[in-house]
């Protein structure tokens, strides 16, 4: 996969990155180095290899999801460094109005 210019953008917007034409051109390196590892993994013959089991013979590790009591609004907006309407302010991450 080649990593052009127009793609380089669309990664700089989505991750709302403003590079410098340097710091452009050594993540444009760092990504073909890290897509050409992935495609080397990907020639390797894993033909008989079972599947990675982190722990075998253990499938649900989670406790239920049982209800209790939860903070007030006040309390839990108590320590917020800023506050809207009874709500969490925080800056925008994306552009619009």
């Amino acid at each position: 996969m080649e990593i052009t210019d127009a793609l380089m953008r669309r990664l700089e917007e989505l991750a709302g990155l403003k590079l410098s034409p340097e710091e452009r051109e050594a993540l444009r390196t760092d990504l073909a180095r890290i897509l050409s590892y992935f495609q080397k993994l990907g020639e390797l013959d894993t033909e008989g290899v079972p599947p990675y089991e982190p722990l075998p013979g253990v499938r649900n590790v989670f406790r239920e999801d049982e209800p209790e009591e939860s903070l007030s609004q006040e309390e839990a907006l108590k320590n917020a460094p800023r506050r809207d309407d009874g709500y969490f302010a925080v800056p925008r991450v994306f552009g619009g109005s």
